[in-house]
C-alpha cells in the first residue's frame, strides 16, 4: 500500500472528525524488527506538527508496544503545544508508553480491538544483572528488570510470608542485594516513583488535581500496580467503566474508518508476518533485505524508519553435528521521507 492510499484515508477520517490527525504506528515483528517509542521521533513529530500550525484539536492514531517513557512524555508535551484539544485513537495496541501517551488526551477513542495496557516499567542499566553475550567474546547483556517484579518480592515476604520483624527483612534485602546490585535496585525505585509522576502530570493536563484527585489517585494506582501483570491488557470497556479514563464512544461508522486507516499500516509493516530468516532467504545463502518499521504520518508528509539488513546462512559444527544457523548484519537504520506520487 502506497502513502497516496493511506493519506486518503487520513483525510478522510479528519473530514468526518473536524480535526487534523498525526499516525504514529511501530512495527512489532518481534523480536528482532520490533520498533520502539523513541526519543528520535520529536523532531519528526515537530516538523509534521510546525506544517500543520496550531490547531483546535489534533487526533493522534497510534499503534505500538511501547517504548521510552520520557519520550512519550515529551511527544504529548510537544502535541499539546500545537493543540488545544489532544485525542489518541486506539485501533488495536496502545501498550506500556503508548499507554502513558494515552493519559495525557482529553479523549481516548478505542476500537472493539483497542487495548491499553499497564504502565510499570522495565529497567535496564549496566548495574543489572548480566546474561551471557548473543555472540562468543562478545559484550555480555543486562537483565531488564521489572519495576514490579522487585516490589512483589517485597510484598511477598511481608503479605504471603508474613515476615515482618525487622530483623528478618534486612536479613532478605541482603539477599535480594546480593543477587540484585544496590544501585541496580535504587534505579528500580527511582524508576516506580517517576512513572507514577508522569502519569500524574499527563492527567492532569485534561483533570484537575485537587477535584480529581480521587480519581487521578485510582487511575494512577490501578496502571502501575493493581494490575499485577505488564502484560494484562486493558479493553475499552475496563478502560472507562473500572478505570476511569476519558474513553469516548466509537460509533460503527467511525471504528469502519480507523480500522481501514490501520489495516493499510498493518499491510505496509507486515504486522501479521513475523519475521523468519529462513524464508527470506529461500534457496540464497545471503540476501539484503529492506524493511519499513515505523511510520509518522500526516496528509502533509510521511516519516518513515527504514531498516537494510544482510541475511546470512552459516553452517557450525557442535560437538560433531553440524548445524545451520542465520547471521545478520544491520546496514540501515533511520528515519526518512517518504516521497509521494504528484498528481
Amino acid at each position: 500500500m502506497g502513502p497516496e492510499e493511506r493519506v486518503s484515508k487520513i483525510k478522510a477520517l479528519e473530514k468526518a472528525r473536524n480535526a487534523r490527525l498525526v499516525a504514529y504506528v511501530t512495527g512489532d515483528r518481534g523480536p528482532d524488527l520490533q520498533t520502539r517509542i523513541g526519543m528520535d521521533i520529536i523532531p519528526l513529530f515537530y516538523n509534521v506538527l510546525a506544517r500543520m500550525g496550531k490547531q483546535p484539536r489534533i487526533d493522534l492514531f497510534i499503534y505500538s508496544t511501547g517504548g521510552v517513557t520520557m519520550a512519550a512524555w515529551g511527544l504529548v508535551n510537544l502535541l499539546r503545544e500545537f493543540s488545544d484539544r489532544l485525542v489518541v485513537l486506539v485501533p488495536f495496541k496502545a501498550y506500556s508508553s503508548g499507554t502513558l501517551i494515552a493519559l495525557g488526551a482529553n479523549e481516548i477513542v478505542m476500537s472493539k480491538m483497542g487495548q491499553l495496557s499497564p504502565v510499570d516499567p522495565t529497567v535496564s542499566s549496566p548495574f543489572n544483572p548480566t546474561l551471557p553475550s548473543d555472540v562468543p567474546g562478545g559484550p555480555p547483556n543486562f537483565l531488564p528488570l521489572s519495576v514490579e517484579d522487585v516490589l512483589s518480592f517485597m510484598d511477598l515476604v511481608r503479605e504471603e510470608a508474613k515476615i515482618s520483624a525487622e530483623a528478618h527483612i534486612s536479613e532478605i534485602v541482603k539477599v535480594l542485594a546480593s543477587d540484585v546490585r544496590p544501585i541496580a535496585l535504587g534505579n528500580v525505585y527511582r524508576a516506580k516513583q517517576q512513572i507514577g509522576m508522569l502519569a500524574r502530570k499527563l492527567l492532569s493536563f485534561h483533570m484537575d488535581p485537587e477535584r480529581d484527585e480521587s480519581r487521578i489517585n485510582h487511575i494512577v494506582e490501578t496502571l502501575t500496580r493493581k494490575l499485577y501483570s505488564h502484560d494484562y491488557l486493558v479493553g475499552r470497556k475496563e478502560a472507562k467503566e473500572h478505570i476511569g479514563l476519558q474513553v469516548a464512544d466509537c460509533s460503527e461508522e467511525l471504528e469502519a474508518e480507523i480500522m481501514a486507516l490501520y489495516d493499510d499500516y498493518a499491510e505496509d509493516l507486515e504486522l501479521a508476518a513475523p519475521f523468519n530468516p529462513e524464508l527470506v532467504l529461500g534457496n540464497q545463502s545471503t540476501k539484503m533485505v529492506d524493511f519499513d518499521r515505523a511510520f509518522i504520518e500526516s496528509s502533509d508528509c510521511t516519516y518513515v524508519f527504514h531498516t537494510k539488513r544482510e541475511v546470512k546462512r552459516v553452517k557450525t559444527t557442535k560437538e560433531g553435528i553440524q548445524l545451520e544457523g542465520f547471521q545478520q548484519r544491520t546496514l540501515e537504520d533511520l528515519w526518512r521521507i517518504q516521497v509521494r506520487k504528484t498528481a
